[in-house]
């Protein structure tokens, strides 16, 4: 079984996440960027992680999902906000939604993971009623964040990668 992970990574947190994901798979599994413009047509499984800009996957990695066809896929994400929020599931579900209808969504994994700091930076500039600017709570989780992805973070999406090839192996075999 061959085994694409392909990422895009602006602080390193995606490639961290990937680097988690091929370590859990087989020997034979390959690890690219998005730039690095690999046909996909050879692999079973595809895995694309991206980080979240604007409330969905980042440009390079959205031009690459827009133009997939009739793949098996899982998408894992990195954004600093928490994993388990309504916003964190709207951010996934419009990446899914780049994707064209004929490719086979296997999993989805979102990882928490540290903002830019020049992000940090740009909110701080911000005037109290945006809806970005720095609070004080929001200072707090972005230090959370900073932490993340941690080691119970990759342990995770080590077992996300593993369950969804032997899902997909035990579907199709």
């Amino acid at each position: 079984m061959k085994i694409l992970v392909m990422y895009s990574s602006l602080t390193g947190n995606t490639k961290k996440v990937a680097e988690a994901i091929t370590a859990a798979l087989p020997e034979e599994s390959t690890l690219v960027q998005v730039a690095d413009k690999l046909p996909i047509q050879n692999y079973d499984i595809v895995f694309l992680g991206f980080w979240i800009d604007r409330s969905s996957a980042d440009n390079a990695m959205a031009q690459f999902m827009q133009q997939m066809h009739d793949e098996n896929v899982a998408l894992f994400a990195t954004l600093g906000a928490y994993p388990n929020t309504a916003y964190a599931k709207k951010c996934m579900e419009n990446a899914v939604a780049l994707l064209p209808k004929d490719n086979t969504v296997l999993g989805k994994f979102h990882c928490q993971g540290k903002l830019a700091e020049k992000l940090v930076e740009k909110f701080k500039t911000l005037p109290p009623e945006h809806p970005h600017a720095l609070t004080p709570e929001r200072l707090m989780r972005y230090q959370k964040a900073a932490s993340h992805p941690d080691e119970v973070d990759l342990k995770a999406v080590a077992q996300f990668a593993i369950k969804v090839r032997e899902e997909f192996i035990n579907k199709h075999h």
